[in-house]
């Protein structure tokens, strides 16, 4: 099934970020040498995305000044002989066949009402959705959520991970249907969001990939201010009903916390210094 749209809430405040968020979106905080963002991008257009509806926030500027082309940067580097920095800059461009298009959300009303104010920008048909804060590395996740996703038997299909006891309160939970078999989607009763870990369904928690059905947004204008008093994604998710899980196998860091962050870093490094001792290697 093909997902044309892929929407990226890039809205919040990186309050777990402060004080380095008090001037740069933490979107754009560098995991080693590649701003957050930036991965999220790159899932997307790989994941075959036609357009790209980043929701962000007025005051995020900067956002917009990385996703514009730097013209004078390039030349100025190709002018210097500095050829690798300058392909590297030019491999951070969306390819011209994917539209970029860029909505505010001008209050703080949830990931429900974020995903919301993408609506009007979205192509017809199922929608992705991925959270930059959420680093899943290796082969696109949403790419692989879109090759499993069945609109006739899903409504939602959400990246799942089996998470510790102590941390799973801190997630939207699914009561799963059935054991798990791998790479296959798992069907699942609902969604608990930030349950008690002692009333959990499971330890598998919801993060940050999701392929929804149109039907997602009628769902949103109907749902009611929940946990935090913010519309959350998770109840219009469960009134939508026919959910489905896909476990994530592959690294995942939360890039929204310090430690997460340092973490990613670290591994993105141990990773390219590794290739970049292949390929002297193989010369």
């Amino acid at each position: 099934m093909k997902v044309r749209t892929v929407i990226l809430p890039v809205a919040g405040n990186g309050t777990r970020m402060l004080p380095a968020t008090k001037s740069v979106p933490k979107e754009l905080l560098p995991v080693y040498d590649t701003p957050v963002l930036q991965f999220a991008l790159d899932e997307a257009i790989s994941a075959g995305a036609e357009r790209i509806v980043l929701v962000s926030h007025r005051s995020k500027v900067a956002i917009e000044e990385y996703l514009s082309v730097s013209e004078g940067l390039e030349a100025t580097l190709k002018e210097k002989g500095k050829v690798q920095l300058l392909r590297r800059l030019q491999s951070a461009r969306i390819p011209e066949k994917v539209d970029v298009r860029l909505v505010y959300q001008d209050e703080a009303r949830g990931l429900g009402h974020a995903v919301l104010c993408a609506r009007d920008e979205c192509l017809p048909g199922p929608v992705g959705v991925i959270l930059p804060d959420d680093l899943i590395v290796g082969t696109s996740c949403l790419g692989q959520m879109v090759d499993a996703f069945d609109p006739e038997r899903m409504n939602s299909l959400i990246a799942s991970l089996r998470v510790k006891e102590d941390e799973i309160s801190s997630y939207g939970v699914f009561d799963f249907e059935g054991s798990d078999t791998v790479g296959m989607p798992r069907a699942a009763r609902g969604l608990v969001e930030k349950p008690d870990p002692d009333k959990a369904p499971s330890l598998f928690a919801a993060i940050g990939r999701y392929v929804l059905s149109e039907e997602i947004f009628v769902a949103l204008e109907n749902t009611q201010p929940g946990a935090g008093n913010e519309i959350q994604l998770t109840d219009a998710i469960a009134a939508c009903g026919r959910i489905y899980g896909l476990a994530v196998r592959s690294p995942r860091f939360d890039c929204g916390c310090h430690e997460g962050l340092f973490a990613a870093g670290q591994f993105m490094r141990k990773l390219k210094t590794s290739r970049s001792s292949e390929a002297i290697a193989a010369e």
